[in-house]
């Protein structure tokens, strides 16, 4: 059976799409950390642009996220698991995706 053209350039546009956001995910943890590690770093220029850009697109889902789940408690440090959680949403959707649009393409 002949899956469309159409179908096939959908889920190629949702997984580089998911790739995309993965990547904006990763550099916000970068972000986090470089903040926790270093209090008196203040971005300036296009650097904050770039970084407000990063924010904006990443955290409505994170938000969500830290509602649903909340920071596991060790000794005094929370570790806050929506991040983690995201990422591995986003990639296993990433993979399904482009391994959808491989095996329409074949067929």
């Amino acid at each position: 059976m002949k899956v469309g053209l159409s179908l096939v350039v959908l889920l190629e546009i949702v997984g580089y799409a998911l790739l995309a956001f993965w990547l904006l995910l990763v550099f916000r943890v970068v972000i986090e950390w470089i903040r926790a590690f270093s209090r008196d770093w203040r971005p300036t220029g296009l650097t904050v642009v770039i970084l407000e850009g990063i924010m904006s697109i990443t955290d409505p889902p994170v938000k969500l996220l830290r509602r649903l789940i909340p920071p596991i408690a060790i000794g005094a440090v929370r570790l806050d698991l929506s991040i983690l959680v995201l990422l591995l949403v986003a990639f296993i959707g990433m993979q399904l995706a482009l391994g959808a649009a491989a095996n329409a393409a074949l067929s």
